[in-house]
C-alpha cells in the first residue's frame, strides 16, 4: 500500500472512531433505526440528482446496500441503544476484518498466509476476553454484544459486494456506488421502525427534533458514510482485502478514547487486556514477524 493510501486509510480511522460517540449522542432523542434511516436519506439526497447511477449490477447493488448499510447498522444502531457502551462496540465491531478475510478466501481463492491464522486466533481470544470481563466487570447485556457481532459481519458480507462490484466494472465510480446504495436502507429503515417503535414515537421523535441530533444526522452522512466509505471502497478495490479490512481494527483506538474523554467511559483491566490481544491479532495479521527478522538481520550486520 502506498503512503498516500496509507494516510487516506488512516483518515477513514479518525471518522469512523469518532463514528461511535456521534450514534451514542444521536440516540438520545431518536429511535435507532429511524436515525439510521434519516442518515442514509441524507446520503442519498440531494447527491443522487448530480451523481449517475453506478455500472453495476442491480443484484450486487441491492446486495451492497441490505449488507452494509442496512444489515451493518440497524444492528449497530440496536446494540448501542440496548446498552452496548461506544467504546466496546467499536472494538467488537472490528470482528469485520476477520469475518471478511475468511469470507475472501472462500469468495475469491485468496490464500491465507499463516500470519493470518495466527492473527486471527489471537483476535478471536481478545474477543472472548473482552466479552468475559464486560459481561462480568459492567454487566453488559449479552444482546448487545450478539447484535454487534451481526453488524460486523454484515459489514464483511458488504466488503465482498463491494468487491465484487470493483471486479464487475473497469473503472468503478466509487462515490456513485455509495450514493446510489444509500436509496436501498432507506425504507427497510422507516418500515421496521414503523414496526417496532410506533408512528406515535417517530412523529414525537421527528416534532422534537433537536440541534444535536441534526448535528449528529449531519456528521453520520456526510462524513462517516459519503467521505468514510468512498475512500474506503477504493482501498478495496485497489487492493487484496485482507490487506485492507484489518486496518479497521485501529478504529477502536479513537473509539475507545473519544468514548472515554466525551462520554466517561472506562475499560477494566482485562477488557483492555483482551483489546490488546486484538490489536496484537491486527499487528501479526498485517506485518507477520517482520519486527523479529529485522533484528535477526541487524545482528548480522552489526554497525
Amino acid at each position: 500500500m502506498t503512503r498516500k493510501d496509507g494516510l487516506l486509510a488512516l483518515l477513514v480511522v479518525v471518522v469512523w472512531g469518532l463514528n461511535f460517540v456521534v450514534i451514542k449522542v444521536g440516540l438520545h432523542n431518536m429511535p435507532p433505526l429511524m436515525l439510521a434511516g434519516l442518515r442514509f436519506l441524507l446520503v442519498a439526497f440531494p447527491a443522487i440528482f448530480f451523481v449517475a447511477r453506478p455500472k453495476v449490477p442491480l443484484s450486487l447493488l441491492l446486495g451492497y446496500g441490505l449488507t452494509i448499510s442496512f444489515g451493518q447498522f440497524a444492528f449497530l444502531f440496536c446494540a448501542i441503544k440496548f446498552g452496548m457502551p461506544a467504546g466496546l462496540a467499536s472494538l467488537v465491531l472490528q470482528a469485520q476484518a476477520f469475518f471478511t478475510i475468511v469470507l475472501g478466501a472462500f469468495t475469491f481463492g485468496e490464500r491465507l498466509q499463516g500470519k493470518q491464522f495466527a492473527g486471527i486466533a489471537l483476535a478471536i481470544v481478545g474477543v472472548l476476553v473482552l466479552i468475559e470481563a464486560s459481561l462480568n466487570g459492567q454487566h453488559v447485556a449479552m444482546l448487545g454484544f450478539l447484535l454487534t457481532l451481526a453488524a460486523a459481519f454484515s459489514w464483511a458480507c458488504g466488503n465482498i459486494f463491494n468487491k465484487k462490484i470493483m471486479q464487475h466494472s473497469t473503472q468503478p465510480a466509487v462515490m456513485s456506488l455509495v450514493v446510489w446504495s444509500a436509496l436501498i436502507p432507506v425504507i427497510p429503515f422507516f418500515v421496521a421502525s414503523l414496526i417496532l417503535d410506533g408512528y406515535a414515537q417517530i412523529v414525537h421523535s421527528l416534532i422534537t427534533i433537536d440541534l444535536t441530533t441534526i448535528l449528529s444526522l449531519v456528521y453520520l452522512a456526510f462524513v462517516a458514510t459519503i467521505i468514510g466509505y468512498g475512500i474506503w471502497g477504493t482501498l478495496l478495490g485497489r487492493y487484496e482485502t485482507w490487506r485492507v479490512a484489518p486496518l479497521s481494527l485501529l478504529v477502536p483506538v479513537v473509539g475507545l478514547a473519544s468514548a472515554a474523554i466525551l462520554l466517561g467511559e472506562t475499560l477494566s483491566a482485562l477488557q483492555l487486556f483482551g483489546a490488546l490481544l486484538i490489536m496484537a491479532g491486527l499487528y501479526i495479521n498485517v506485518f507477520g514477524l517482520r519486527l523479529r527478522v529485522g533484528r535477526v538481520r541487524r545482528n548480522r550486520h552489526p554497525t
